[in-house]
C-alpha cells in the first residue's frame, strides 16, 4: 500500500480580533498602537456590530471611539444639543482625527452610524 502524501497544513482562520484589526490598519495606516487597541475593543463589544463584516466592525469602531476620545461630542450632549447638532459641530474636528490616521473616507453631514453603532 502506497501512503497518501500528506495534504498541504490548513492556515487558522484568523480571530475575529485578527480581521478587526488587519481591517483597521488598512483603512487607518497611521493609528498610533494604543488608539488602535481600544478602536478593536470598543468594535468587538459592541452588540451593534458582532454580526457585521470587519471592515465596518473597524470603520464603525473607529469613528465612534475618536468621536468620543477626541472632540467635544459629548459635553455637547451634556450641554443639551441633540445628536445630530452635536455631530455636526464636531464634524471638522473628527476628520481633521481621521485624516491624521491615513484615513482617505471623510464623514459627511448626511453620514449615519448604520449597524447600532451607539453615538
Amino acid at each position: 500500500m502506497s501512503r497518501r502524501p500528506d495534504p498541504a497544513p490548513r492556515r487558522a482562520l484568523p480571530t475575529r480580533r485578527e480581521a478587526v484589526e488587519a481591517a483597521l490598519s488598512h483603512l487607518a495606516p497611521r493609528v498610533p498602537e494604543f488608539e488602535a487597541e481600544a478602536i478593536v475593543d470598543r468594535a468587538l463589544a459592541s452588540p451593534g456590530l458582532r454580526g457585521a463584516a470587519p471592515e465596518t466592525a473597524a470603520w464603525l469602531g473607529m469613528v465612534a471611539y475618536a468621536r468620543h476620545v477626541f472632540t467635544e461630542y459629548d459635553s455637547l450632549l451634556e450641554e443639551g444639543y441633540d445628536q445630530d447638532s452635536a455631530r455636526h459641530f464636531i464634524l471638522d474636528d473628527l476628520n481633521g482625527v481621521l485624516a491624521e490616521w491615513g484615513v482617505r473616507r471623510r464623514i459627511g453631514e448626511d453620514e449615519e452610524t448604520p449597524g447600532g453603532e451607539p453615538a
